[in-house]
């Protein structure tokens, strides 16, 4: 079985490795929206985890991340979706099984551990 909450957090950031004249080399903001996976059996009470469970573990992150320019968050230096998804997870617990970020409606990215 395989769970997950959302959040969202809005953040500046400019892409410093992208070729010069690239739109993304200039600092610009987006809404994120996170999904925290967890994977693992249905326990005797009917679930995985609690949500709340998932929701403890990332609310410290996304105190760093919300309303931030991502660029000054070490390990954000370069603040792709992918190393975001990568940062987000490596500070959470061991059963984060997945991690999608996504920069708008239709730009985003899944990260699973260990792929």
């Amino acid at each position: 079985m395989i769970i997950f909450k959302e959040f969202s957090f809005e953040a500046a950031h400019r892409l410093p490795h992208v070729p010069p004249g690239h739109k993304c080399e200039r600092l610009h903001g987006h809404s994120f929206r996170v999904e925290v996976h967890a994977q693992g059996k249905v326990d005797a009470k009917g679930w995985v985890m609690d949500f709340y469970d998932i929701r403890s573990a990332f609310e410290p992150l996304l105190e760093q991340l919300d309303h931030r320019y991502l660029n000054d968050i070490p390990g954000l230096e370069n603040p792709t979706s992918e190393v975001l998804a990568v940062w987000i997870c490596e500070r959470l617990p061991v059963w984060c099984s997945k991690i999608v970020v996504r920069e708008t409606c239709t730009s985003g990215c899944e990260y699973v551990p260990g792929h």
